[in-house]
């Protein structure tokens, strides 16, 4: 579904979890636990999964629990298995209360309006299964050379979400319908969390907002985990992906993920959940066509094609 083209009036100031996911992010966190402070829509708490930080993030958001003491602030020791598995712990901790959730990386800082854009656009907290997401301004370590991320002109689709994630995680905001979706999952074994709940969400055909505004101001840096998709060096890295057969890999588990789930997949998502695995080169290649499977670029939808008549899928 798209996202409408301008903002609903806001009603109501709901309640809304931050769940940043960290580790040795103590060089940036500052800066993005003061843009938590700086947001027009000041009713949230703060959810934290560390995954190992051997440095002192941990001691520094210890000391930002306590320079904000009427605020909640819980802190979470995580899996120690990736970005991906940590972010699914925080979704799926058993003492996390139902509601609006909004993800958050360590090393971003967010533009003042980014929690009350996306609870505006969200709306209502009763409405079925909904995901917002937005632009942002990429720059580098130090938050100079700003400029937009690209804009999704074909939107989001579940033939999209087999083979691309156009819902990027940083700036990811579910609300409660969409946060039981991904916590009735549970905690599955897949290679990027926003990915698979963007694949997750398309499968029963829940609403994804994608809007055009910027949202926060991501920061290129050398430790990020993953880059700005739009660079060359990003660009060379999936045509890797596809060459090396790890883009396969990567389908793979999602698919393998989402058909052993007992949720109200949509009958189009279940039959290519338990079909995938089961076809060969040509059986594959039938699936794409039938789904319509595409990233948003056509040029890289060809090559998914490629690699699918090639085996690489």
């Amino acid at each position: 579904m798209q996202t409408p083209p301008s903002l609903a009036q806001p009603s109501g100031r709901p309640h809304i979890r931050i769940l940043m996911g960290t580790y040795n992010g103590a060089s940036w966190i500052e800066a993005q636990l003061e843009s938590f402070l700086a947001q027009s829509h000041e009713n949230w708490s703060l959810w934290v999964s560390d995954d190992g930080s051997q440095d002192d993030t941990w001691a520094r958001l210890e000391a930002f629990a306590r320079r904000n003491p009427e605020r909640e602030v819980r802190l979470l020791s995580g899996p120690g298995r990736g970005s991906a598995a940590n972010f699914l712990h925080l979704l799926c901790h058993k003492d996390l209360p139902k509601g609006f959730v909004a993800l958050s990386d360590q090393d971003d800082v967010w533009l003042p309006h980014k929690l009350e854009r996306a609870l505006t656009q969200l709306g209502d907290p009763d409405l079925p299964p909904a995901a917002w997401a937005a632009r942002y301004e990429i720059a580098d370590e130090n938050l100079a050379g700003q400029r937009p991320s690209q804009v999704w002109e074909r939107g989001p689709s579940l033939g999209n979400a087999l083979v691309q994630n156009i819902m990027s995680g940083h700036t990811l905001t579910l609300n409660p319908a969409a946060l039981e979706i991904v916590r009735k999952a549970g905690p599955v074994n897949v290679p990027h969390h926003d990915w698979w709940i963007y694949l997750l969400l398309m499968s029963v055909d829940a609403t994804a907002l994608i809007d055009p505004e910027t949202a926060l101001i991501y920061r290129q840096h050398g430790r990020n985990v993953m880059g700005v998709r739009s660079s060359a060096a990003a660009r060379r890295q999936r045509l890797s992906a596809v060459r090396e057969g790890q883009l396969g890999r990567w389908l793979t588990a999602n698919m393998s993920a989402l058909g052993g789930l007992d949720l109200p997949l949509t009958p189009r998502a279940r039959h290519l959940s338990t079909q995938w695995a089961n076809q060969g080169r040509v059986g594959k290649l039938k699936l794409l066509q039938e789904f319509a499977v595409h990233r948003q670029a056509r040029a890289e939808t060809a090559l998914i094609y490629l690699a699918a008549a090639l085996g690489r899928l």
